[in-house]
């Protein structure tokens, strides 16, 4: 067992992280990890803090590479925002703390899981700690690719990318790590295109599998602009109850927790300004989380209904390649036998233009009823 164990599909990268870590000629000072969603990301950078800080160079069992990994150890700091942006008063938090030197450990390590989200702010705020970095401190950024982060980022760090895992590593890392039988685990890894967490949720949770199936029966369900319309309403409303189910006991157990730090009665019809002021900020922040989380779902089910099209279209190509939804035969089919490839083609750039359009912040009940109405089959 190593730290590397979990880092599955990857091994031209752990090859060079290896190296950095036996080799100071091939360490420097910032990193940026680059790969698809649900490659796994976050798991090699916390592999890596940890190869950093373990005497043996990530032996996966010392207590160094335990902290680093679950992201406890003293000198090893995660950022993971839940929000839209990372802002540029955090930028600022991680400058000063990348100054200190390490109190514990080889190495301080500072991870951005989320450097695509960066304000131009925040990003200008880290540029000075990566041109003139502090003695025995290490930066690594994550993103999905490196076009993700200004040019004057990653023109300071040293790219690192990442791939898609096979679907049978990502089966095997799911039985292996959380018991999940073979035939589930393979099964749930071809469904998520071998998106790691996503194969993970799909594996233990039955409602997260039939959600996935309603949205993929969508597609042959719309003929009108009114099944195109409803359909978008559907996935919206599938987002917002995923968002809800999520969020809600979340929310209110951090409320009761903020108000008995501060010493506030949370029975309490009123509470004073200051208080006020605190709950204010925290149910921005929650807003904020809910906003990414329903927008993470609806990309999500664009990219579910998106692989439905992918298996249509080799379908009518009569490519030797296995479906992304061989369990949903009967829908590929239907598709492949409805449109041409020229439209399954337009299909697909439709959804990809619902994506981009959400990303770029339109309204997506909007964003999904233009697409909706792009997807209707042929009467």
């Amino acid at each position: 067992m190593s730290v590397w164990t979990d880092v599955v599909g990857q091994a031209p990268a752990v090859e060079v992280l290896e190296r950095a870590v036996r080799d100071p000629e091939a360490m420097t000072h910032a990193w940026l990890f680059t790969g698809p969603p649900g490659s796994g990301r976050s798991v090699a950078a916390r592999a890596f803090a940890a190869a950093l800080q373990c005497p043996e160079g990530g032996c996966g069992t010392c207590r160094e590479c335990r902290t680093s990994v679950d992201g406890t150890h003293a000198d090893v700091t995660v950022v993971a925002t839940e929000g839209l942006s990372i802002k540029v008063e955090d930028a600022r938090a991680l400058v000063q703390e990348a100054a200190h030197r390490p109190s514990l450990g080889r190495w301080r390590v500072i991870i951005v899981e989320d450097a695509d989200r960066l304000t131009e702010r925040a990003a200008d705020a880290l540029l000075k700690a990566l041109e003139e970095p502090a003695p025995r401190t290490v930066w690594i950024l994550c993103a999905p690719s490196s076009e993700d982060v200004i040019v004057t980022i990653r023109s300071r760090t040293r790219a690192v990318r990442l791939r898609t895992p096979r679907p049978q590593d990502v089966a095997e890392l799911l039985h292996r790590r959380d018991g999940v039988e073979m035939s589930m685990a393979l099964h749930a890894a071809r469904a998520a295109q071998s998106h790691i967490g996503l194969a993970r949720r799909l594996s233990r949770d039955d409602g997260a599998r039939t959600r996935r199936h309603d949205i993929l029966t969508l597609a042959t369900r719309m003929r009108t602009v009114g099944d195109a319309v409803n359909a978008a309403a559907v996935i919206a409303s599938i987002a917002d109850e995923d968002g809800a189910a999520d969020s809600a006991e979340r929310d209110a157990a951090e409320r009761t927790r903020l108000l008995e730090t501060l010493g506030a009665d949370p029975g309490a019809r009123t509470q004073p300004p200051h208080i006020r002021s605190q709950i204010t900020q925290l149910e921005k922040e929650q807003k904020a989380r809910a906003t990414r989380f329903a927008r993470d779902t609806v990309d999500r089910a664009l990219i579910d209904l998106l692989s439905l099209y992918r298996d249509a279209l080799v379908r009518s190509a009569g490519a030797p390649v296995d479906l992304v939804n061989a369990d949903h035969a009967g829908l590929v089919e239907q598709i492949r036998s409805s449109m041409s490839p020229e439209q399954i083609l337009g299909a697909m750039d439709a959804i990809g233009t619902a994506r981009e359009r959400i990303s770029a912040n339109v309204p997506p009940l909007l964003a999904l009823e233009a697409m909706a109405i792009s997807l209707r089959l042929p009467t």
